[in-house]
């Protein structure tokens, strides 16, 4: 049972976060002790200040990382996997702060938030397990010469790059599996919503992580504070999550250190609904694709492909859905869906809709922003969208859902590869040889089969195209935070007087 919220809770939350950076174990003010500060999106009011890290500071937090990373890799997994198992139960404790901390900052509505945390938490707990399992292999070189053993060893210092749509999920997905393979980090949490990962450190803290193995530094200067890390040969791996713009750019400036790079980039997920699909549970599903994190989220459904026989009655269905989505403050326990991030994403999704409009789209729902304060758009529904629309190429990150028909089976893989993107396609159908058969056939990492919610820390979270490289999560996930050591063993039983084996 939650706490309930009241302006006095919300206060002493916001108290006793923290709101230094925290490198080496400390908590400390920038350089030159500059701040910024962070805005609830729901009332535009400013609820904290944050230090503002500066380039000193960021190389500060890299030399902390650096300095801990070779007694971090000889500590034991089980003491790894024990702290872990320790921050996990106290971000279970916890949850009601973190859940109205992430709310106050981001915005998504407390129940939501609560999912996050439920969600986050546990890739503290899968990677806990995964600690002790690493593991490498021996075995005889096929000409018998050599015993070959193959061992797993830390990366070493890592930079994290972390975006605002979830606070706290993003950043134990990569934190947890660093930690587990005996990785030091610096994390750059987003600019809007720093204050859940400073909580975060603080709890890894309590949990005993030791001093410089993570450290945070907010910044508004992202540029300027990031780049001199990776370009510095101390730097070992670099993990993004944000557009794939950033990502490129940051993929190129690697390149000089020849990093190990993990990146998360945008989506423009198809969900197809075919004519034989059961279309409750198609709409169901299309709610929980679509308005999970406000449609703010690289997995949220872009475009709605749906067999033409059925597309009115789909698009007159999650229009009823959709209407009956109550908007406002994500602290209102009857919020089902809050604001945008800022302005500038309310401008960019009306701009999006008006131009689909203006292309001959149908506007079922919504549509237009709301009053103020705060950055609210509403559910909206948008069918008989013409290709070529600019919505259907772009990553949305809103809750709209344009509705396009098709005639074929081949048409529906048509238009859903066709794009730059390949993170997740949602499917919806009885037939379970067409399931498997366009598991095959559509471009993606992520595959949601009469579901419409894919993301779990058990799998491996990512795409293919410009959708990213790597993979989080599941067993996969550790490995992007292992090197591979072989080590060539002469036979124990050759004979030494025989001489070298030939070749």
């Amino acid at each position: 049972m939650t706490t309930p919220v009241t302006d006095e809770t919300e206060r002493a939350l916001l108290a006793r976060t923290p709101t230094g950076l925290y490198i080496d174990g400390r908590w400390t003010a920038s350089e030159d002790g500059s701040r910024f500060e962070v805005v609830d999106p729901s009332t535009e009011a400013v609820v904290a200040s944050v230090a503002d890290a500066q380039p000193g500071d960021g190389v500060r937090a890299l030399a902390a990382a650096n300095a801990a990373q070779p007694s971090w890799a000889r500590t034991p997994p089980r003491v790894r996997a024990e702290i872990l198992r320790q921050a996990y139960e106290l971000v279970t404790i916890r949850a009601d702060e973190l859940a109205l901390l992430m709310t106050l900052e981001m915005g998504k509505p407390l129940a939501e938030a609560h999912g996050e945390v439920a969600y986050g938490a546990e890739f503290l707990r899968w990677f806990g397990e995964e600690a002790p399992r690493i593991s490498g292999r021996y075995s005889t070189a096929p000409d018998g010469a050599n015993r070959l053993l193959v061992t797993k060893r830390p990366v070493g210092p890592c930079l994290f790059i972390t975006p605002w749509n979830f606070p706290l999920a993003m950043a134990t997905r990569k934190i947890a599996p660093a930690v587990a393979a005996g990785c030091t980090m610096v994390l750059k949490p987003a600019e809007l919503t720093p204050l859940t990962a400073l909580l975060l450190a603080e709890i890894l803290q309590d949990a005993g992580l030791p001093a410089g193995v993570l450290n945070v530094i907010p910044t508004t200067s992202a540029a300027a504070v990031t780049g001199p890390l990776i370009k510095d040969g101390r730097l070992r791996k670099l993990s993004f999550t944000g557009s794939t713009a950033v990502g490129q750019r940051l993929i190129a400036d690697s390149a000089d250190q020849v990093l190990r790079v993990s990146m998360e980039l945008g989506g423009n997920a198809p969900f197809i609904v075919f004519e034989d699909a059961d279309l409750d549970a198609a709409v169901e599903g299309a709610l929980a694709a679509k308005l999970r994190n406000g449609g703010e989220a690289c997995v949220a459904a872009n475009r709605f492909l749906v067999h033409r026989s059925v597309a009115s009655e789909f698009g007159r269905l999650l229009a009823e859905r959709m209407a009956g989505v109550t908007v406002g403050r994500g602290t209102d326990p009857s919020t089902l869906l809050g604001p945008l991030i800022d302005a500038a994403a309310v401008s960019r999704v009306g701009g999006l809709v008006d131009g689909a409009v203006a292309a001959g789209a149908n506007l079922a729902l919504g549509g237009r922003p709301l009053d103020g304060p705060g950055y609210f758009f509403p559910p909206t529904v948008l069918t008989d969208v013409p290709a070529g629309a600019a919505i259907l190429d772009e990553e949305i990150f809103g809750p709209v859902a344009p509705v396009v028909a098709f005639d074929t089976e081949d048409e529906a893989v048509r238009l859903a590869n066709g794009t730059p993107y390949g993170l997740v396609c949602y499917v919806y159908t009885r037939d379970l040889d067409r399931g498997l058969r366009l598991g095959e056939r559509l471009e993606t990492g992520m595959l949601g089969l009469n579901t419409g919610v894919v993301s779990n820390p058990a799998a491996p979270f990512g795409g293919v195209k410009q959708s990213g490289l790597g993979r989080e999560g599941g067993r996969e996930g550790i490995e992007e935070y292992l090197e591979t050591c072989y080590i060539g063993i002469a036979d124990p039983f050759a004979d030494p007087m025989s001489g070298p084996a030939p070749g």
